[in-house]
């Protein structure tokens, strides 16, 4: 997994020597510890102000969504905000009685809708109501967003999660003197989390998908993009799931879901501020060594087929044109890595980039054009990937031919001393300007331990960047850059008539013509 921000931190540097003396007073900084339930703590001291950073990331994403629960991992994150069994409730014992009515009148729900053409429309209208009768009764125990409230009254800041294709990160800021009260906090939420306003969450879940996919020209163009780039891979679907699915989850699933995956052995926290190590260490076994070690979660084995030809793939809105190329590239692990991130680089660094100069600044063929390296993400098979925006009055069969020549020009030309130089500072200089902020540090710690099993991958990485040569570039754009593992999607004007060919405008499947 690599995460860069570009920054202008190290462009006056002398990488090398100035590298590695960060790398040894980090190592200085950095305490790491594993619980005997399996949960890795890695603390680093940073004493400058009177504040800490906490990242706690999980090992589950939506590539871990069960066959027709699509949409579970990013779920499970909403329920993680709604408490336990004393926060967020007026009335435990009667909360608890309460959801299991909304669960024992939901299970007969769903055994007459799963009769089929058989199933009673008048009995599913009559437990529909009760359900809804049900969930109100359970609801009107709950104290509403009590846990964030906790949170913000002791003086937490940027409370938020994410859930991604490969992972599901929970993270904020505290005082230094309130460290105490989010290791408490946060080993109640996975040791004793209460699923209140399940069903009421699925609906916003749901929303989100309609807001950020359904309803967005981009969101669909690049769900049309993934459903078609991948044939097998679990990166088809992306983590906001399938409409259905989500409609149909059920809080059993999350319960099934959670303690599958949530379990302290697959789990990596990272604390970044304001603490000493020891006392960390004293917190996280009086708290976090409450939870109970699991079973290993079950790996992902589905790996994608072999793209034996060009694919493509249309959809019609009438918002303006895109277009999205995508080419096959192995993961994260490959030592070919660093040359995908160099190639990005050289062709979408800002005004420098190939893609800016040639299509936006001179040939005046797109407002915005970029790319990137690893695509969606990186565990697995992924997409080296450009995105287009044509201007007005030019087609996407042009942009389209522009970019596959300058593709074509980076397998013939090995790109000049200059250009090279200037995007491995600018890739150096991100990668450490993402330290520069407890959060930003306690977000790479934990991500580069969990995706190469060591933090110290993040500072190595830079050793790589510096190993590509010119030749490299010019090698993987010819092995990589080929027609044969190519996915085309883009976006026109819905056609006139029905019958409009998928061709329009001149971009057929294999290529321009």
């Amino acid at each position: 997994m690599k995460t860069r921000i570009c920054g202008l931190l190290l462009a006056a540097l002398a990488p090398a020597f100035l590298v590695a003396q960060n790398l040894h007073e980090f190592e200085q900084r950095i305490k790491e510890f594993t619980l005997p339930n399996g949960l890795h703590f890695i603390i680093f001291e940073r004493r400058e102000a009177p504040v800490v950073s906490f990242y706690t990331y999980v090992r589950v994403g939506s590539v871990n969504d069960p066959k027709g629960e699509t949409g579970l991992a990013h779920m499970f994150e909403h329920m993680a905000f709604k408490g336990t069994t004393t926060i967020g409730t007026k009335n435990y014992p009667e909360e608890k009685k309460a959801l299991a009515q909304v669960e024992a009148l939901y299970d007969k729900l769903d055994d007459e809708r799963n009769k089929g053409r058989q199933a009673n429309k008048e009995v599913i209208a009559a437990l529909e109501k009760e359900v809804k009768a049900a969930i109100e009764h359970a609801n009107s125990f709950v104290e509403p967003n009590r846990y964030s409230q906790i949170i913000e009254q002791a003086g937490g800041v940027g409370l938020n999660a994410g859930t991604g294709l490969e992972q599901t990160v929970y993270f904020y800021n505290l005082p230094s003197n309130k460290t105490e009260l989010w290791f408490l906090l946060e080993s109640e939420r996975f040791l004793h989390p209460v699923f209140r306003e399940f069903y009421k969450e699925r609906d916003v879940v749901r929303e989100e998908l309609r807001m950020r996919t359904e309803s967005s020209p981009r969101g669909l163009l690049i769900r049309a993009f993934l459903n078609t780039a991948f044939a097998s891979s679990p990166y088809r679907v992306g983590p906001a799931g399938w409409p259905d699915d989500i409609d149909n989850l059920r809080e059993k699933e999350a319960k099934a879901f959670f303690e599958t995956y949530y379990v302290p052995n697959n789990m990596v926290i990272a604390i970044a501020g304001d603490v000493d190590a020891a006392q960390m260490k004293v917190f996280a076994e009086k708290y976090f060594g409450r939870l109970k070690r699991g079973p290993t979660p079950p790996r992902v084995i589905t790996r994608e087929l072999p793209q034996d030809g060009p694919k493509q793939v249309i959809i019609y809105t009438p918002a303006q044109p895109m277009l999205l190329i995508g080419y096959k590239r192995p993961n994260q692990y490959d030592k070919d890595d660093p040359v995908f991130d160099v190639l990005s680089d050289v062709l979408s660094s800002g005004r420098t980039g190939l893609l800016y100069k040639e299509l936006v600044r001179d040939k005046k063929l797109a407002l915005a054009a970029s790319s990137t390296s690893t695509f969606p993400a990186g565990s697995h098979t992924n997409l080296f990937v450009l995105f287009d925006l044509p201007n007005s009055g030019r087609t996407v069969a042009e942009n389209a031919k522009a970019i596959y020549g300058i593709l074509e020009n980076l397998k013939k030309q090995e790109v000049d001393a200059e250009t090279l130089k200037r995007v491995k500072t600018k890739i150096r200089a991100g990668i450490i300007r993402q330290l520069d902020s407890n959060s930003g540090m306690a977000q790479e710690l934990t991500a580069y331990y969990v995706n190469y099993g060591d933090w110290r991958k993040l500072f190595t990485q830079l050793d790589d960047i510096n190993k590509v040569t010119a030749g490299d570039v010019r090698r993987v754009a010819g092995t990589y850059f080929i027609e044969k593992t190519r996915t085309v999607a883009y976006s026109e004007q819905p056609p006139k008539q029905e019958t409009a060919s998928l061709t329009r405008g001149g971009l057929a499947v294999g290529g321009v013509q």
